[in-house]
């Protein structure tokens, strides 16, 4: 598959990176020369320095005889200009990252008269990642499958939890719930684990389950329903827009503070039910004024990784329960983790894999099974995917006892007629149904690749 992105800033790098290691045949176009050495000493891809927005540029890097250009520049001008020239040079699929919410309002008219395949919006895709966060705050991540009735989440335990000490066996059998653990993190290293695996304090674990079902889980553990009321939001840039428009339809109590007074006007108008304050977010006297301690959450959302990560651990100090922090650079992720910060979001990372998500898609939308969605999981370690199965093959109306699976491979969840099933050894695949596959340093294509 011949891919062409343009534009080697933090999306671009990042989704080049992940196409090269899954070895698709890239091409990365930059004005900048010193930014595309680095990439071209660092990845296994063909580099060119010029405009993407130019139609020589485009048939340097062979656009003509491309599957997918993807246009990840600085500006949506530009990308959107990039896709139509592609599209007009025969580019058979575009995606353009379009980030002004004027422009986004009419995406599906832009998407048409453009023939995009595809538009994706960093701030938006975080912003919908961090509202399900706070609607589940008992955990740290929360990803969806089956159009949302599936979640795969993250739930770090504390030395308390009174899962501590026990085999997954032996909850399954007490809690009597649908739920499915597909992922231990424990001390930096990740199993899949099996039936006889013990947990311990410190442990992350990645949960699936319906919402329901995780609700009732989560309350079986005696933990009061921590609901959250009250957000303070860091930072009053895109990202801060679209999630406070999410929370406040809800019903939740949003406060933004934001440096710049013309942003501060801005948010007011767009925003007339949230409380804008003019300041500077990493003002401690002016936190604790505004009620830091008085919070159920706190979302930091500068434009700086090392303001965000402060920010969380002032929060931290301060007693407010859910702290969520934006840090786009990969290397400082493990770092904040590290200091009990355990909800971090990256709109890198989200528009990447969104991306992915489309390109694995297209690579086998001939096979007999489709990728529906994908996400990375414990810094890219685990891989859960969905596939829909679309006809009969050799993994179907077979129990899964007697599936011959790779090691190291999981079949979470299976969706089939609006129902949700956490499979056991006696569940067989059908025609039609939704199944969610989770594997550890494995890329999988295809759902027959799980079959040894």
């Amino acid at each position: 598959m011949k891919i062409v992105i343009i534009g080697d800033g933090k999306v671009g790098h990042k989704l080049t990176a992940q196409l090269a290691d899954e070895n698709y045949d890239v091409t990365l176009i930059d004005q900048n020369e010193g930014k595309l050495k680095a990439s071209l000493n660092e990845l296994d891809i063909f580099c060119i320095t010029g405009n993407g927005a130019d139609a020589e540029i485009q048939k340097q890097a062979d656009v003509a005889h491309a599957d997918l250009v993807i246009a990840c520049a600085s500006t949506d001008e530009s990308n959107m200009l990039s896709c139509l020239l592609a599209k007009r040079l025969g580019a058979k699929h575009t995606i353009a990252r379009v980030r002004n919410p004027i422009y986004y309002r009419q995406i599906d008219l832009l998407k048409e008269e453009l023939h995009l395949s595809m538009a994706v919006n960093p701030e938006l895709t975080a912003a919908n990642e961090i509202a399900r966060i706070l609607l589940f705050p008992e955990t740290s991540k929360v990803e969806t499958f089956m159009k949302g009735r599936v979640e795969l989440v993250e739930y770090p335990l504390q030395e308390e939890n009174p899962l501590v000490g026990l085999s997954l066996a032996e909850i399954y059998k007490k809690f009597q719930i649908q739920v499915l653990v597909c992922a231990v993190k424990r001390d930096g290293e990740v199993f899949i684990p099996d039936g006889s695996f013990v947990l311990r304090g410190g442990d992350k674990m990645h949960i699936a389950a319906s919402h329901q079902n995780l609700k009732t889980f989560f309350k079986s553990l005696g933990r009061k329903s921590t609901k959250v009321k009250k957000v303070l939001i860091c930072g009053g840039g895109h990202l801060c827009f679209y999630l406070a428009g999410q929370l406040l339809q809800v019903g939740m109590q949003v406060k933004i503070i934001e440096q710049k007074q013309e942003r501060c006007e801005a948010l007011c108008e767009l925003l007339p039910k949230a409380t804008v304050i003019h300041g500077d977010a990493t003002d401690h006297d002016l936190l604790l004024e505004e009620g830091i301690n008085e919070v159920d959450a706190l979302v930091s959302l500068t434009g700086l990784d090392e303001e965000n990560i402060i920010l969380a651990l002032f929060a931290k100090a301060q007693g407010v329960e859910k702290i969520i922090a934006k840090v786009n650079e990969d290397t400082r992720v493990q770092m904040v983790e590290s200091l009990g910060i355990d909800s971090i979001v990256s709109a890198k990372r989200a528009t990447a894999d969104a991306i992915l998500r489309y390109v694995k898609a297209r690579k086998n939308s001939h096979s007999s099974a489709n990728v529906e969605s994908m996400y990375r999981l414990v810094n890219g370690i685990v891989e859960a995917q969905e596939f829909i199965i679309n006809k009969e093959c050799e993994f179907t109306n077979i129990p899964l006892k007697d599936l011959p699976t790779k090691k190291n491979t999981l079949i979470a969840c299976i969706g089939r007629k609006r129902k949700v099933i956490i499979p056991n050894g006696d569940t067989h695949m059908e025609v039609g149904d939704s199944v969610i596959v989770v594997t550890k340093n494995r890329v999988i294509d295809h759902l027959s690749e799980i079959l040894v």
